[in-house]
């Protein structure tokens, strides 16, 4: 099994205090997670770094918004690159 600490998973605890939140929406979260997500280091593999923190969530807060948008980030195409920009305002 791969180890990894959770510092080098979510180094400004941006993940981790969206739990702290009492009432926190589907809405705030998805603001949270990209900046998560902008912060990571392009070396990095998103997706592993998304199971990661969903595998170390997920039994205590099923229900949570933050679950279930990581759990939905990974069942969607996440490119590992942020690529692509240009080509999505381009019709």
């Amino acid at each position: 099994i791969f180890y990894m600490n959770y510092a080098e998973i979510d180094p400004k605890n941006l993940i981790a205090d969206s739990y702290k939140i009492e009432g926190i929406t589907l809405s705030e979260c998805r603001s949270i997670f990209l900046d998560w997500a902008l912060s990571i280091p392009l070396e990095k593999d998103s997706k592993l770094l998304i199971s990661k923190l969903l595998h170390y969530y997920q039994n205590e807060s099923k229900d949570h918004p933050m679950t279930l948008l990581l759990s939905s980030s990974l069942e969607s195409k996440i490119e590992n690159r942020r690529t692509g920009r240009r080509r999505s305002r381009i019709h």
